[in-house]
């Protein structure tokens, strides 16, 4: 199999590569893979109860590329509004345990042979997630930041662009902690954690009641983040406004701005709940209720809502003419909401005061809501925080929010078609994102893109559908995440076709440079069949 990629538009080209092949090993989250067989590094996938072995070679020497004409690669067709997609910028993230918590390079060499392989595509730069719990995991203000730096270099010696996510946010898959300090606080003063009504706690990230509250060794979180981004921009000084063209700041669970509504993962059938029960926030939902004269409506949150796997029509709180209409409805998600546009705007204010003069764009994130969006109450989008009263647009809020603080909106689920949405969700990620981009475009928020988390029948069409939609033009999109799926034969092609579709590629310089027997040459192909290869450099 023989990747094709784009140089000029009109132009089909495939590029071949050929190697002198040396030994790599690699390790791959918790299996160990050996570097038994000669010239390679391997990817292990757990697929139908078997693994399929991916295999990566590599060699030290320089790229050598020989272009053929080709009339078979497959192209989108233009549609309607559609325009051309040479301006968009196409990046790909790193594993989020690309940097263990010991300050490591997790499986260096293969990763390297990745960015190669997807420099010569034409991908413009790499998103590199960066922990809180692993940077200033011992100690507030003792910053480690040994490994992300060298993942910079070499970012940089590659010749991409990189965008640095910084995490205020845990993980469970892979599982990254928040740092160990901050856990010790969090059993001492189980109050920082956001909290649901059976008092089960989210310790993935911080409740955002206490934002402004010193429970982080006598400091804010606020004035922590400010320190975390402070010693990042003193750290990557060398990096920022080169190789470092991006920053995204963690607005809450995953990195998105939203509550964790969803706390049992294997049971998304629910529209979620809500998490007002920890005490910062049991305590300023009561400062609120008597200070709009109704005392009683602080106790809690809503009664009659229901649990994370009911339906949302199963009790009133959801239902049309439900609680969510009423009076107290009103008063309980306009303050619900406020605290997650607040903190939204604490977070990026710090970041824009941070990073001021640096020369890199600051981003956020906002989640595709669309489960049960067909229902006028739009429950999944409550529950998650977002909400506006009197008819109000609830995402214009968050978009003058990124506007003020001149700030650009990454939005997930660029991926997803209603045509592949179960109808008992009553789902549409199509109606929401473009109800999202065009409250982006009233405030003047600049929209970036990204894919849903798992891989969706016709995703990677679906993606180039929304880019090119004219609209409201979306200029950098990044694609989650590297690893031994992305590296399968099967994905890796189908992502090869993505790219030759955006029409992205242009040969830079330093791959157009050729010396003699100077070749270097990466192979990506299936297990121990052999069978098929992917060659690229």
């Amino acid at each position: 199999m023989e990747v094709s990629v784009i140089g000029n538009p009109q132009t089909k080209k495939i590029y071949r590569a050929e190697l002198t092949y040396r030994e790599l090993g690699f390790r791959f989250g918790s299996q160990v893979i050996s570097g038994d067989s000669r010239n390679r590094v391997s990817f292990l996938t757990h697929q139908s109860s078997k693994w399929k072995e991916i295999k990566i070679r590599s060699s030290p020497r320089s790229v050598r590329c020989e272009a053929i004409v080709s009339d078979q690669a497959p192209f989108l067709k233009p549609t309607p509004n559609s325009r051309s997609l040479e301006s968009v910028k196409l990046f790909v993230g790193l594993p989020l345990d690309t940097v263990s918590d010991c300050n490591n390079v997790n499986h260096l060499k293969a990763i390297t042979a990745g960015l190669k392989a997807l420099k010569l595509l034409g991908v413009e730069g790499i998103e590199l997630p960066i922990f809180w719990g692993v940077v200033e995991k011992e100690a507030p203000g003792k910053y480690e930041w040994s490994g992300y730096l060298a993942v910079a270099e070499i970012v940089k010696k590659v010749g991409l662009k990189l965008h640095a996510s910084l995490s205020f946010h845990g993980s469970k898959h892979p599982e990254i902690s928040l740092p160990d300090w901050v856990a010790k606080i969090g059993e001492a003063e189980q109050g920082i954690y956001f909290t649901d009504r059976y008092g089960k706690q989210y310790k993935d990230c911080l409740s955002f009641a206490v934002d402004d509250v010193p429970v982080l060794d006598g400091k804010t979180p606020m004035e922590v983040y400010r320190g975390f981004c402070e010693s990042f921009k003193s750290a990557f000084s060398d990096y920022l406004g080169n190789t470092i063209t991006g920053i995204t700041l963690g607005l809450g669970p995953d990195g998105e701005l939203r509550y964790p509504s969803h706390q049992h993962e294997t049971n998304l059938s629910g529209a979620g709940e809500f998490q007002c029960y920890d005490k910062h926030m049991l305590s300023a939902l009561k400062h609120y209720a008597e200070s709009t004269g109704n005392p009683l409506w602080g106790l809690g949150g809503p009664h009659d809502a229901p649990a994370y796997d009911q339906q949302p029509c199963s009790t009133s709180f959801f239902s049309d003419g439900g609680s969510w209409e009423s009076q107290y409805g009103d008063f309980f998600l306009t303050w619900y909401s406020s605290l997650l546009t607040s903190h939204a705007d604490r977070v990026l204010s710090v970041a824009s005061s941070a990073f001021k003069g640096t020369g890199v764009s600051l981003c956020g994130k906002l989640p595709l809501l669309h489960q049960w969006n067909k229902l006028r109450s739009q429950p999944s989008e409550l529950t998650a925080g977002f909400y506006s009263s009197g008819g109000h647009d609830r995402y214009e809020a968050i978009a003058e929010i990124f506007a003020k603080n001149s700030c650009r909106m990454i939005i997930l689920g660029m991926d997803l078609s209603d045509e592949h949405q179960s109808p008992a969700s009553l789902s549409s990620p199509e109606s929401l994102l473009a109800h999202i981009k065009t409250s982006c475009k009233r405030q003047g928020v600049v929209v970036s893109g990204q894919n849903s988390a798992a891989s969706v029948p016709g995703g990677f069409e679906r993606i180039v559908e929304n880019l090119k939609d004219e609209s409201v033009g979306v200029d950098l999109f990044t694609y989650q995440r590297m690893g031994a799926v992305f590296f399968s034969p099967e994905h890796f092609h189908a992502f090869t076709v993505f790219v030759r579709n955006m029409n992205q590629f242009k040969l830079s310089s330093y791959d157009q440079a050729v010396e003699g027997d100077k070749a270097k040459t990466m192979s990506i192909g299936s297990g121990t069949t052999g069978a098929a290869s992917l060659q690229t450099a």
